[in-house]
This record gives structure tokens, sequence and C-alpha cells, in this order.
């Protein structure tokens, strides 16, 4: 299936022959018929010799509807430009012709219409277009001289059309996106939307991602059909009318967007180049910007003649290396296009940074490049495969340097390499001014690293090859000194030499003044084993205990090993329970156990 647009000068014959083609009226409204002008896209279909099916989506050509037309060209591939040979060249075919060059739409063809009015000057007429389209895309399009009023012409431009829609490149496979250009509501079925399927697959029962004004809304496809038949799966690029469960079909609306969830970026801020018409330094600083079916009004900082930042008014579902076209404050004026550089572009703050980011945006390609890939890295010391994804990027299997893979994440070697002598800093200077302390947490490490994502974390914890333990951030090497508690805890420690297995009480403890900080800190370096609160041992003391207890006679009690190993009671228990959960012993009954062997 292919996609055509129409575009031309009002009145020069687009609808009629789209009439003549298909034997469909494409004015779906009363009041377009009976005045013979179109207001709103109109749509019909045909078969090719091919056997190829082309969707024809008619655009108006009055100037008052340039918006209507910039909605219809938006989507559409492939272009059907009309002028009329009684007329020739108009005002409305310059803003069309320049709609299209603002969109990069490069493969068409060009019908001159009405030739049963004027035939003797189609020769005149073709050499004007020939001139005007001198530059753009279409400049070698073929040209087609018709008649819808006689059917002259129109089995030559049937046979051209699907020979250029034979050579069309196969549309690429990616996440779906499709505008939306209508929506109504269908009695039974309940809201349907119709747009020009550009990316993607849809089919029955997939779970979607509407983007509109108010948000995004989850929705469930029902049902899906094109040239009004039922299908299984639609495709790209083909025209695509969605029956979706979930919203309702006042909520939707033209310039919304069907999409994979999860899989667009949606950006207020966008950085772009010119790719067309007026410097983007010349313009209005309030532009509409057309995007899709989408027309949104934006702020323009202009950055040079090249480069500059809109603001739009809403978020899009935009990735890098779209194509806008911007209206000025004129409203039939098209005043050229851009293609979109940033998605995500940084803050502009300080005096010259707009100088500066024309500079970076002047080494961007339109997405596919490793200085692209590397600018956006660099800026951020990494980002997530996924993330730079949905902003348009692609990643390639060889890393170009500094970048490298880590996961899901693609990382600037140099900004981690800072990071990771900066972590190693603050974690050392935490240890040394506290240390009985845990460890930095990962939070307060994230917080002085400034980091974008605090998955970032484990790849800076690495290169600095510091230890990363249950949320906490430690010194590679364990600290023996434990500060003012150093002292208490080696009294403990030559105590327990003398007499591994009798515990301190509680109150001693306390007069050491080792509470429940400082025995952690020391547990943590392997210098006690707390087997309760306020019970504690060396860590040496549970092999001890296996000396004495496998002398035993087995089974033994409680009792028995309490006074072979010297101990209380408030000892023994947690200390034979210990050695339970190491597997080293093993309760039979209550109150007796065996050494495991």
């Amino acid at each position: 299936m292919a996609v055509v647009a129409t575009a031309g000068h009002v009145d020069h014959g687009k609808s009629t022959l789209v009439r003549a083609l298909t034997g469909i009226e494409p004015d779906r409204w009363a009041h377009e018929r009976q005045r013979g002008l179109t207001i709103d896209l109109g749509f019909a279909w045909m078969e090719l010799p091919s056997g190829r099916e082309v969707s024809f989506v008619d655009v108006p050509g009055h100037e008052r509807f340039v918006a209507n037309m910039l909605a219809g060209l938006g989507p559409a591939p492939v272009v059907c430009f009309v002028v009329a040979a009684d007329e020739g060249w108009a005002a409305q075919s310059a803003d069309h012709r320049d709609a299209i060059e603002a969109l990069s739409i490069d493969t068409g063809v060009v019908v001159l219409t009405k030739t049963d009015l004027a035939p003797h000057r189609v020769p005149e007429v073709r050499e004007q277009v020939r001139s005007e389209l001198s530059g753009t895309g279409l400049a070698r399009a073929p040209i087609i001289p018709v008649s819808a009023a006689t059917g002259a012409g129109l089995p030559e431009f049937v046979e051209v059309l699907d020979e250029i829609l034979r050579k069309e490149p196969a549309p690429a496979t990616g996440p779906v996106r499709m505008w939306v250009d209508r929506s109504f509501a269908v009695a039974g079925a309940g809201t349907v939307i119709t747009g020009t399927l550009a990316h993607g697959r849809v089919a029955p029962a997939d779970v979607m991602e509407l983007s509109t004004p108010h948000g995004r809304h989850r929705i469930t496809v029902r049902s899906l059909q094109t040239h009004q038949q039922r299908v299984t799966e639609i495709a790209p690029v083909s025209r695509a009318a969605v029956n979706v469960r979930g919203i309702a079909s006042q909520d939707v609306s033209r310039g919304d967007a069907l999409l994979t969830p999860g899989a667009w970026w949606h950006s207020e801020t966008i950085d772009v180049r010119r790719a067309s018409g007026t410097g983007l330094d010349q313009m209005s600083r309030t532009v509409s910007v057309h995007v899709g079916t989408a027309a949104v009004t934006a702020r323009i900082r202009p950055f040079d003649a090249e480069h500059a930042r809109l603001q739009l008014r809403r978020p899009l579902p935009l990735r890098v290396g779209d194509r806008a076209v911007l209206r000025d404050s004129t409203p039939a004026l098209v005043a050229g296009g851009v293609i979109v550089l940033d998605v995500d572009p940084p803050a502009l703050t300080r005096r010259g940074a707009g100088r500066r980011r024309a500079r970076t945006l002047a080494r961007m390609g339109p997405g596919q490049d490793a200085e692209h890939l590397s600018i956006e890295v660099t800026r951020r010391g990494g980002a997530q495969v996924s993330m730079l994804s949905r902003m348009g990027l692609r990643v390639p299997e060889e890393m170009p340097a500094p970048l490298r893979r880590y996961g899901d994440w693609v990382l600037d070697d140099d900004a981690v390499q800072r990071w990771a002598e900066r972590l190693k800093a603050v974690v050392e200077e935490h240890v040394r001014t506290d240390p009985l302390s845990q460890g930095l947490t990962d939070g307060a490490a994230v917080d002085a690293l400034d980091l974008t994502d605090p998955a970032l974390l484990s790849a800076v914890v690495e290169a600095s090859e510091m230890r990363q333990v249950a949320g906490r951030i430690l010194p590679a090497a364990a600290r023996t000194d434990l500060g003012s508690a150093e002292s208490a805890v080696r009294d403990l420690e030559q105590r327990l030499r003398e007499h591994p297995f009798q515990a301190p009480e509680a109150s001693e403890l306390a007069q050491l003044d080792l509470r429940g900080k400082e025995l952690a800190a020391a547990e943590r370096q392997g210098r006690l084993l707390r087997l309760t609160d306020t019970v504690v041992l060396l860590p040496s003391a549970p092999a001890q205990a296996m000396v004495v207890l496998a002398a035993l006679e087995q089974p033994f009690t409680t009792s028995s090993a309490r006074q072979a190993l010297g101990t209380t009671r408030r000892t023994a228990v947690p200390l034979l329970e210990h050695l339970d959960t190491r597997g080293w012993t093993r309760s039979i009954a209550p109150g007796k156990r065996i050494v495991v062997r």
C-alpha cells in the first residue's frame, strides 16, 4: 500500500483529479461540494495496475486553509503536485512547493490538469513548472498532462505513479507513530481515529498510547480498517482507521498521535536546524510549528540564521531527524522547514550560551552519526540506550571513543573517571570524619556527584574501585581505626581472647561506651561478632566452640554445652542458635543437639 497527498493552488483541479481516478468523492462535507471548494482533508483510494493499493489524501489549496493542507502533507511520503494548464503557476503553488520542500518530500509526480481548456499552454506551463521546482526534491519529477473532464492522460498518470511507488524504498521499521487527522464515534463500536500510518505495525488487541494536549492515555485497539475493509494488521505506509477502547471520540482531535507506549520522547523544547526557507534569525518571535498533523504555536530563540530553539506550547512526540514546517505571523506564509536536532536540549543560562550552542548544533548530523551520539552522551556523562532510542539516536555496536557500553548504558569514559575520582574523595572524607559510619549512602553519593540518573552510580563505583554494600559505599580497603571507639574495642578484643565465651554484660559495654553504632562498625570490620544486640564475641568464637562441643557425648544438652564452654545461658543459647544456622550443629529435640559431622 502507498499514500499520496495532493498539492497545488486552489481550483486547479486536485479533487476533480482524485474523483476521476478513484470514483470516490474526496470532498466529505456538503458545503464543500456545494461551493466547489475543498476546505478539509479528503480521502480516496484505488488499485494500480501492479495490484498495489494507493490512498490519496486530498488537501485544500486555498490560502485560508494552509494548516489543513500541511496536516495532509505532513505524514505523506509521496506527493501529487497539481498545476492547471489554463492558469499556470500561481500563488499557492509556491506555498505548497515550499511546504513540500520544508517537509523534505522528494518523491512525487506533477500533473498538469485542465489541458482540455488550454492545450496550447501545456509546453509553456511545463517549462514554468520545471523552473519553479528547480532546486527542490521534485526537480526531476515526471510531468503528466491530463484532463479529468475527458480522461485524457489519466492512464499514463496511473502507470507513472505505479512505477514511482514501485521504486519507493520500504518504510523503516520501528515503533508506531500515527498522527491523527480525524476522530469520530460509530454506533456500537465507539471511538474511531484515522491517519496515515508511517511508522510501526498495529493489530487488534494491541495496547497503545494516545498522546493529546491533555496527557497520554492508555488505549486498546479493538479493530482495524483500511479502505473500508476490516484487516488483521496495518503496516506502513497506509491509511488506517483504528477503532479504540479507552477514550471518547470528543477527547481526540487532529494533531494527536497514536504511539507505541514509552517509545517516543515528548518534547516542549527542541533545538532545530534550518532545512529550507527564511533564515531563522529573520522570523517573528512567535511561529506556528507543523509536524505530522499537529500545529502548535511556539516561541523561537534563534542562535544564528541556521539554528534556533523552539519552545512549543504543548509537548509533541518527536525524534531527532523529524521535519517540521514553520509558518510566520502571516497566516498563509510558509516561512521554511527545520530538522529536529535535539529533543532534550540543555538549559542556556550563561552569557554567550546561544553562540556556543549554535557551534555545537552545527556539529550534529540528523541522528545517525557518531558525532551526534557522542555530543549527547558526553553532555550527560551517560545515557540509557532506551532513552537514546526514544530520542531518535542510533546506538551502534561499536562505540566511538570515548564512549563505552555498560549494560543498558552508553557512558562517556572521561566523565565516569571524573565522577569516580570525586566519589573516592567524598567517601574517604565521609569515613574520615565519621569512622563508625556504615558508609556513604547511595543517595548522598548521587547528590554529591550531581548524577543525572541514580542508575549511573554502579558504573561510577566500579570505576572508583570502591565497595557498594547494602545501599552504602565504602573504601576498597576496610579501615581498622574506629576513631574514639578504637581503644575500647581493642580492650574488648583482648578480654575475649583470654575468655572467648564470656560475653560482657550490657552494663559493661555501656561502661566501655560501646553501643549499637560502635559495635556495628567493629562487626563490619570483622573484629567482633554480635549474636544479639548485647551478646558480643570474637568472630573466631564459633569455631572454638565447635572444638569443645565435638568432644561432648552426643547428643548434648544446652546445659552441658554451657558448662563445657564456661559461660552463661545468656551467651550459650544465641551461640548454639548461631551454630545451628551455620549447619554445624542440629537440634534433634527440645534442649538437645548434635554436632553435624
